[in-house]
């Protein structure tokens, strides 16, 4: 006779000893605070950063803000490897799926040539806005303290990347290899591509990489998103239906990082009234730089000059919501 008996296996621990200390006790955590939280070294480095006598290898001091507890940067996305590859394989499938609703149907065929062209000439070019994305992502994430911060800045960087991929085969779809071509020509010498590309190459010498996210991603992105994949896709009217399909990617991805960009750039602002300051003080300065620099791809190929404006005055609430000083008022 066999009997079946069920048991009961009380865990020894709940969770990690670096965990417990953070939470107070040993209690259960989830897999994104037990994948993320205190994974910054600190201690024992075997070499100084001989190129930079003046930091450690891991230094908070590489920024002008200042925290008392790098790690209070939750992302409110409980993005970890495991969720964080979930979600993009999921968005990655809806894309594919949009690529190949357009590609079987041949649905581009039915744009004229003159949309096709102005659509190549906005989009085609951001491929290599997206490299410099991917840099400037891949800075934060090498000298951001704190895994709580060079974690999701490292999954960010490699989105761009993505972006890129998505981008160039938009290129190939609306004008094969020569739209390809023709963008990196424009990226390098079209006047109105110029003030954006040298605001990237800027940051890529920016030392403070705290700067450098608020720079990246919370100002540029913040203007270039709403005014290339939406504003600029809605103005395409009928005409940019089908494409406005290919960009849904950027346009998901980008409301869904901006919940764990607008936290970091929030709780930094609470920390202190200097660094509520300080980042208001770089928001303006890189606003000014970036809506510059959009200013004439609005006039330009984007064929609608008040876009910049329009995208200015929506970045401008998303900062005030955020406690920063905008326009001399909190």
């Amino acid at each position: 006779m066999v009997e079946i008996r069920t048991a009961t296996i009380e865990p020894i621990r709940n969770t990690f000893d670096h965990v417990a200390k953070v939470l107070g006790g040993d209690k259960p955590a989830s897999r994104y605070l037990e994948g993320t939280l205190k994974l910054q070294s600190e201690a024992n480095f075997h070499y100084q950063a001989l190129w930079d006598k003046d930091h450690a290898l891991y230094d908070p001091a590489r920024t002008q803000i200042v925290m008392q507890d790098w790690y209070a940067f939750q992302d409110p996305r409980q993005f970890h490897y495991g969720a964080y590859t979930i979600a993009r394989a999921r968005q990655q499938e809806a894309a594919e799926s949009n690529f190949d609703f357009v590609e079987k149907r041949q649905l581009l065929q039915f744009v004229d040539d003159a949309a096709r062209q102005r659509m190549a000439q906005v989009l085609v070019p951001l491929r290599h806005y997206e490299w410099g994305a991917n840099m400037n992502n891949c800075f934060v994430a090498s000298f951001a303290f704190g895994s709580m911060l060079n974690v999701p800045a490292t999954f960010h960087a490699m989105d761009r990347l993505g972006i890129a991929q998505y981008l160039t085969r938009i290129g190939l779809l609306l004008g094969d290899v020569a739209a390809i071509d023709a963008g990196k020509e424009a990226w390098l010498h079209d006047p109105a591509w110029q003030g954006l590309r040298k605001s990237m190459e800027d940051l890529f010498v920016t030392e403070d990489w705290f700067e450098v996210f608020v720079a990246q991603n919370f100002v540029t992105d913040g203007l270039l998103f709403p005014f290339a994949y939406r504003q600029f896709v809605r103005d395409v009217g009928v005409q940019g239906s089908t494409v406005a399909m290919l960009v849904e990617f950027m346009s998901g991805w980008f409301d869904e990082t901006t919940r764990w960009i607008d936290s970091v750039i929030k709780i930094a602002a609470a920390e202190s009234e200097a660094n509520r300051a300080l980042l208001s003080a770089w928001y303006a300065k890189h606003k000014a730089i970036a809506l510059a620099a959009l200013q004439p791809l609005a006039a330009g190929p984007a064929g609608n000059p008040a876009a910049a404006l329009e995208a200015a005055a929506q970045l401008d609430a998303r900062a005030a919501k955020l406690g920063l000083q905008v326009g001399g008022a909190a």
